[in-house]
């Protein structure tokens, strides 16, 4: 009786299908990474809070948050993304401000209705 050996009628595997996909995988990422590099930097737009502390530092007199609105949209600070009450948000969010940070905050109210930039900020 003659021993049957074991061979197999298998193609010898290649290790290239799973290489391409990583060297796909990294030409992509690398490619990604270059074009957010390439881009220029772009300039930061500045918050609702944060215009309007720079105008009332600007001006140096308590303002009304309409009238802040307004001289943060004529000087090219922020303008209002289509919002129907920018004034009442603008508002809010520097009572909530004055009432997280308290002392360090950079408003202050000087009146009702009237804000102030804070000589600590």
């Amino acid at each position: 009786m003659a021993k049957k050996s074991k061979t197999t009628d298998q193609a010898p595997t290649t290790e290239t299908a799973p290489a391409k996909a990583n060297q796909t995988a990294s030409a992509a990422a690398k490619t990604k990474s270059q074009s957010k590099k390439a881009k220029p930097a772009k300039e930061k737009k500045l918050s609702a809070l944060d215009a309007a502390a720079k105008v009332l530092g600007e001006t140096g007199q308590p303002m009304t948050s309409g009238e802040l609105i307004e001289a943060m949209s004529k000087k090219g600070y922020w303008s209002s993304p289509n919002g129907q009450t920018p004034e009442a948000t603008l508002y809010a969010a520097m009572i909530r401000e004055i009432a997280k940070k308290g002392k360090d905050s950079r408003f202050a109210k000087a009146e009702r209705g009237k804000f102030e930039r804070t000589k600590a900020a």
